[in-house]
């Protein structure tokens, strides 16, 4: 009877100790899901931290593309500017050409108008020439007929000088 009583007692030791073993499986379990839950919290934080980290990457490069791009417009604006600051440089230097055109056509139009007059007279000096070369002529057939040379500068001034209906000659009768 004793012996039945130990071994029953044994028996209960044993399930004591299975039933310890098992409370130890179960914290052990409940170890390992505290360990997954820690990884788990742990994983997202860092994929939280990936993600805020790709944002920053994503917002850097967003920000260095907009500043290119103002960047680019600027230099399109300076472009532009050097473009239509040369355009007018240009219609200044066509207008200055244009103005250079018209002064020499000026000048030449001055110089012809000049050359024109200087021509014209030297062919009044040329027939004023004439004149003096007829009046000569004519004083010297004047005084060759006997008349007074008094009157030659008469008929050299008045060319062509009408003959006299009182006397026939080209001198006007002498006054007394």
């Amino acid at each position: 009877m004793r012996e039945r009583e130990r071994e029953r007692e044994r028996e209960r030791e044993r399930e004591r100790e299975r039933e310890r073993e098992r409370e130890r499986e179960r914290e052990r379990e409940r170890e390992r899901e505290r360990v997954r839950e820690r990884e788990r919290v742990s994983e997202r934080e860092r994929e939280s931290e990936r993600r805020k980290k790709k944002k920053r990457k994503r917002k850097r490069r967003e920000r260095r593309e907009e500043r290119r791009e103002r960047e680019r417009e600027r230099e399109r604006e300076r472009e532009r500017e050097r473009e239509r600051g040369e355009r007018e440089r240009e219609r200044e230097r066509e207008r200055e050409r244009e103005r250079e055109r018209e002064r020499e056509r000026e000048r030449r139009e001055r110089g012809e108008r000049e050359r024109e007059e200087r021509e014209r007279e030297r062919e009044r000096e040329r027939e004023r020439e004439r004149e003096r070369e007829r009046g000569v002529t004519k004083a010297r057939a004047l005084k060759e007929e006997g008349m007074n040379i008094s009157h030659a500068p008469f008929a050299i001034e008045h060319e062509p000088l009408p003959l006299c209906q009182l006397n026939g000659s080209y001198a006007p009768p002498a006054i007394d």
